[in-house]
């Protein structure tokens, strides 16, 4: 039995899922070490060997890239597929490049632009022909995609990231390592509005820790402090951005200040999604898709948006003990599905 495995190859996590026949067997996520060594890919991809099968086409996509080990995105691109190439070792190999499809090797390296940061349009593309008019919202450990589906078609405007965040379809923030003063400049604390300090204390994942909404597991980095990750220590954190001790408020402050964060992160998230959907008048009744290890956010985004909510994962086939990180991991999952409904595309052996 050979398997298709899908590699979504990111600078801070990658992602892996197997798939049998349309059916995704299992996913993981697989922390990239935080060194400034582009052997950290290298080092990722080797802790996830052992969980995929030997025999096995490989599907891949990747926003490492854009990681400041590499001088640019071609140097970048050059060496995630040389990579992918030692791990295919003369299995078949195809490298996503959106509406290009699988490219060989060689190829890809030559059309950088439409293979660097595709995965996005890898599950959408996926959604698309699940659902014929949808905004998928995959919000992730940093970033979130926004992307209209309409009448069966990835309806975006944009394709790479530049692209992207001009057109408001790419929105650089996470649910974990986006630094709490990105989101904003002012909060409400002891009755009144306080600036807020322009320094990485605390992140959301500090935030999402209080709130009691980030998954266990979505936090695998240092935190800001390179100290523990309870719900006091991330209260330290968070109050440093005010310029104060923990100890100055009960840990109920503290809360009620990162719910208020939370709020305005997804406030950002919302005001992108409207303007996508309106500019594309997606009907009332397309739901949002919700995927990435911040779906529970994308399913918050719903509610405001007043439309259903479904979650990616629903809508493939998984195993039931797949479906939580088939979600975390859609783009992983996304590439290898796409493999297994256009085989000749990728056509080509390694080596």
């Amino acid at each position: 039995m050979i398997f298709v495995i899908g590699w979504d190859l990111g600078g801070a996590n990658v992602k892996v899922a197997c798939v049998d026949d349309g059916f995704v067997t299992q996913a993981a996520q697989i922390p990239c070490p935080l060194i400034a060594d582009r052997g950290k890919f290298d080092a990722a991809v080797a802790a996830a060997l052992p969980l995929i099968p030997s025999l096995a086409l490989h599907a891949v996509t990747m926003t490492g890239e854009l990681s400041d080990v590499f001088g640019d995105r071609q140097e970048g691109v050059a060496y995630l597929v040389d990579l992918m190439q030692k791990v295919a070792a003369g299995q078949m190999l195809g490298i996503y490049a959106g509406d290009a499809g699988f490219l060989s090797s060689e190829d890809a390296k030559r059309r950088v632009t439409e293979v660097a940061s595709a995965n996005w349009h890898a599950t959408a593309a996926v959604t698309a022909r699940l659902h014929a008019d949808a905004l998928l919202v995959d919000i992730g450990t940093t970033t979130t995609d926004l992307i209209p589906i309409k009448s069966g078609a990835v309806a975006s405007r944009g394709f790479t990231d530049a692209e992207r965040l001009t057109e408001g379809e790419f929105v650089y923030t996470g649910v974990v390592r986006t630094p709490v003063m990105a989101i904003a400049q002012t909060a409400p604390f002891s009755g009144r509005v306080q600036r807020i300090a322009a320094e990485r204390f605390a992140t959301m994942a500090d935030v999402l820790r209080l709130t009691g909404e980030l998954p266990d597991d979505a936090d695998p980095y240092p935190s800001a402090d390179q100290r523990g990750k309870s719900e006091a220590e991330s209260a330290a954190r968070l109050a440093r951005m005010l310029g104060r001790d923990a100890s100055e408020a009960d840990l109920a402050d503290w809360v009620a200040l990162a719910r208020h964060l939370a709020g305005c992160q997804l406030t950002l998230i919302e005001e992108a999604a409207r303007a996508v959907s309106a500019r594309e008048a997606l009907p009332a009744e397309a739901p949002v898709v919700g995927a990435g290890c911040g779906h529970f956010m994308a399913r918050q985004l719903a509610k405001r948006l007043g439309r259903t909510y479904v979650n990616f994962a629903e809508i493939i086939n998984a195993a039931p003990e797949a479906r939580e990180m088939a979600a975390r991991c859609a783009p992983a999952a996304s590439v290898a599905l796409l493999t297994e409904l256009f085989l000749s595309p990728i056509g080509k052996k390694t080596g």
